[in-house]
C-alpha cells in the first residue's frame, strides 16, 4: 500500500495520499484547496490515477479540495451520512467499508468535534490481514490532544464534548501498534495543545495524552472546553462554501 502525506503549514493541515497500486486505485483523505495539482501529479508520478477522496468531516479551517478533485479526476465522493452537504457524494454509515483494491478503508462514526465525522481505519490484505494498520482520524483524536467541540455547533459544545468522549473511547479499541495520522497537528485552531509531530501511534496517545485519562465524560468536557482558541477566520464562509462543493466557492 501507498502512503503519501501532504502537509500545508500555513493552517496545520494534513492530508493524505494512498491507496493500492497493484490495482491502480489511490484516494486522498481530507484535500486541502492548494494542494490539487500536487495530488494529481504525484498521483500521475505513481502512475495510478485517485478513484476516491474521503472527508473525515465537512471542514471548518480551511477550503475543501475535495470539489477541485472530484472535477480533475472524476473520483467519487465519500463524506460521513449527515454531512449536510450539497454535491453528489457518497454517505458512509458507521461500519462500512470502501475497497480499493487490496487497501480497505473502514468508517468509524466519530462524532463531537463535528456532528457528522468519521475516522477512517486502513487495512492492506497485502500484509496478510484485514486488521487496520492506521487510521485517519481527522479532527477527532489529535497527537496530544482531541479536537474542540464547539466548532459546528451552536449552544451544545457540551453534549458534542460528551459525543467526542465516547468516539475517543472507541478509537481506543483499535489496537495500540495501529498508527494515528491525524488532519492537524501543532499551530492549528482545531485544538488547543496539538505536537508539532504529525504522527503518532494509538498505543503512544493512549499512554500520553492527558485528555485520554480523564475517563469520566463530565471531567473530559469541563477540561476540553476550559479556554477555547479563538474559531478560524471567515469559519461562516469556509463551511458554506464546502457544504456547496462549489470550485472557487470561497473566492
Amino acid at each position: 500500500m501507498l502512503l503519501r502525506p501532504f502537509l500545508n503549514d500555513a493552517g496545520s493541515c494534513a492530508s493524505y495520499l494512498f491507496g493500492c497500486t497493484s490495482h491502480a486505485k489511490l484516494a486522498v483523505v481530507d484535500p486541502h484547496a492548494d494542494f490539487v495539482e500536487d495530488y494529481v501529479a504525484a498521483a500521475a508520478a505513481i502512475g495510478a490515477p485517485i478513484v476516491a477522496v474521503f472527508e473525515t468531516h465537512v471542514q471548518a479551517d480551511h477550503v475543501s479540495g475535495l470539489p477541485g478533485l472530484v472535477e480533475r479526476t472524476g473520483a467519487t465522493a465519500y463524506l460521513p451520512a449527515g454531512a449536510g452537504v450539497a454535491f453528489d457524494h457518497v454517505a458512509l454509515e458507521d461500519g462500512e467499508v470502501v475497497e480499493l483494491g487490496n487497501t480497505l478503508v473502514t468508517a468509524i462514526a466519530t462524532p463531537g468535534h463535528a456532528p457528522a465525522h468519521h475516522a477512517y481505519a486502513v487495512a492492506d490484505r497485502r500484509r496478510g490481514s484485514d486488521e487496520p494498520w492506521l487510521v485517519f482520524s481527522g479532527d477527532s483524536l489529535l497527537i496530544g490532544d482531541v479536537g474542540r467541540p464547539d466548532l459546528h455547533v451552536v449552544g451544545d459544545a457540551r453534549g458534542q464534548a460528551r459525543r467526542l468522549h465516547a468516539s475517543l473511547r472507541r478509537l481506543l479499541e483499535l489496537p495500540d501498534p495501529v498508527v494515528l495520522f491525524p488532519s492537524h497537528y501543532g499551530g492549528s485552531v482545531c485544538g488547543r495543545g496539538l505536537s508539532g509531530n504529525p504522527v503518532s501511534s494509538i498505543g503512544f496517545e493512549r499512554s500520553h495524552n492527558p485528555l485520554l485519562a480523564l475517563i469520566d465524560p463530565e471531567a473530559f468536557a469541563d477540561a476540553l472546553l476550559a479556554e477555547m482558541p479563538p474559531r478560524p477566520v471567515d469559519q461562516e464562509r469556509i463551511v458554506a462554501a464546502n457544504r456547496s462543493g462549489e470550485v472557487g466557492a470561497l473566492a
